[in-house]
């Protein structure tokens, strides 16, 4: 088993598709205007409007009400990120922090609200834990 993507359910895929395009620096693909995925070498992010939730189960699943889920994102330098994104996102959560893990790491909200960290592995052992 592969584990390859997240899909985010939003009432405005066009917006939260342009954060994500500039946040990251990625290219979305779009596969119609209700859905579109921003390709990494590790993973995808899904993003599908609310119309599509009745091709699953209907009210499955309900936009901007995300309590539990962290997007995380590896980067090369947080603290240049998170110069690059002030002024652009609205609501961070912390500044570049370093974890107890090992990670430096961003944490801000999506305008969903969703969770987003931006992370670096510091110390040896987060270092190595994503040695490929």
């Amino acid at each position: 088993m592969d584990f390859v993507s997240v899909r985010v359910i939003s009432g405005d895929v066009a917006r939260l598709v342009a954060f994500y395009e500039r946040a990251t620096g990625v290219s979305a693909r779009w596969a119609n205007e209700d859905f579109a995925e921003l390709r990494t070498a590790s993973a995808t992010l899904a993003i599908g409007s609310t119309r599509t939730v009745p091709l699953f189960a209907p009210g499955s699943a309900r936009p901007a009400e995300n309590r539990s889920v962290i997007l995380e994102f590896r980067v090369d330098d947080v603290d240049g990120v998170y110069e690059r994104l002030t002024g652009f996102v609205e609501d961070f959560v912390n500044e570049p922090t370093t974890m107890p893990w090992g990670n430096r790491a961003l944490l801000f909200r999506d305008p969903d609200g969703n969770l987003v960290n931006f992370f670096s592995p510091v110390t040896p052992s987060a270092i190595e834990r994503f040695a490929r």
